[in-house]
């Protein structure tokens, strides 16, 4: 049997993605990278400069990808809510994903990820791969 190599592909995303928590606006952009991993759901990543950086702060939490290098993780505190290591980052990542240098990406199971394409609002299903 034939293994297949294992890829990770970066795209930019022109469309507007919009990450909320508890129904707060938490990020909101139209420069997001749709990130497609093999055997793994496209993950949105947004960059920082488009993320409310000021509720989140950053957790002792780290997990390590052979693809793409070490994460680190942040929790989220607004309006009374929070939420812990609900955000990773590849701070420094391998060469090979260096787009992925200052975007954040948010576990859909914490963040509802709304993605807008052609005037209509559809909720992208995101699997969990840090």
């Amino acid at each position: 049997m034939t293994q297949t190599a294992h890829t990770v592909r970066i795209k930019a995303n022109l469309n507007r993605v919009r990450a909320t928590f508890q129904g707060r606006v938490i990020a909101d952009t139209r420069r997001a990278l749709t990130v497609l991993e093999t055997g793994c759901a496209p993950v949105l990543y947004f960059p920082r400069a488009d993320v409310q950086m000021g509720c989140l702060s950053k957790t002792d939490h780290h997990t390590r990808c052979p693809y793409k290098g070490l994460a680190s993780y942040y929790s989220l505190a607004a309006d009374g809510q929070s939420a812990e290591n609900l955000v990773w980052t590849y701070e420094d990542p391998i060469p090979a994903v260096l787009a992925l240098k200052d975007y954040l990406a948010f576990y859909p199971d914490k963040v509802e990820v709304h993605e807008f394409s052609g005037g209509e609002e559809s909720i992208e299903p995101h699997a969990v791969h840090p």
